[in-house]
């Protein structure tokens, strides 16, 4: 039966704890006695129980292991003056240069936010005068701006209705044309009617109409 794999994280059942502590305390302290021997080497356990209990091994004696990893860590620490951080250490001074960063930022803001008050004319009191001609200088290049940008939008207003105006000219022109075109084709049509219309009414007799010249008969 393959077994599963055993989650990193604390046991929550306290005698399934215990029963695992002293499982793995055993394993730990049997494979430290065995790299001792096999290879040698100069091993020193310390283990604490959760209840505060201790377990040890030294393949020596404890002290002088202690005394030669104090001896060696401080070596260590006259050749490298600076070493590695630890992670909080890193963690902290992260957290303090975010920190200066912050007020840097709200400091920026409140220079914006009494600029902004100064532009509107308010909280003035207490400016000098280099202040004063400064805020000017700013709200002559904002005017002008503002006028430029109003003129330019005028400018396009215009040229969009003179477009406007070119299409109706246009559009009346062509009604105008259809217009006389329509006029023609309705006289051309009643001249047409009239002529179909027309009858000769004489007064007289036949022999009469017939001594009458073509184009003289009367029309009524």
């Amino acid at each position: 039966m393959v077994r599963g794999k055993t989650q990193m994280r604390r046991i929550e059942n306290a005698t399934s704890r215990q029963v695992t502590f002293s499982k793995r305390r055993n394993g730990l302290l049997k494979k430290a006695f065995e790299l001792s021997v096999l290879c040698d080497a100069e091993i020193g356990l310390i283990i604490f129980s959760p209840r505060g209990k201790l377990y040890e091994f030294a393949s020596s004696s404890m002290m002088e292991i202690i005394e030669h990893y104090q001896k060696h860590a401080k070596a260590i620490q006259n050749t490298n003056p600076n070493p590695p951080t630890h992670p909080n250490s890193r963690l902290e001074d992260n957290l303090q240069q975010m920190k200066a960063e912050v007020a840097k930022m709200m400091k920026k803001i409140e220079q914006l936010e009494a600029s902004k008050r100064k532009l509107l004319g308010e909280g003035l009191e207490t400016s000098t005068i280099e202040e004063l001609q400064q805020v000017e200088k700013h709200l002559d290049r904002s005017l002008h701006r503002i006028r430029t940008k109003k003129v330019q939008m005028y400018k396009q207003k215009i040229q969009q209705l003179e477009e406007k105006v070119k299409g109706f000219g246009g559009e009346n022109a062509g009604l105008g044309e259809k217009t006389a075109e329509q006029d023609r084709a309705a006289a051309a049509a009643a001249s047409e009617a009239i002529s179909e219309v027309v009858t000769d009414l004489f007064i007289g007799l036949p022999e009469a109409r017939n001594q009458m010249p073509n184009g003289c008969h009367q029309a009524i």
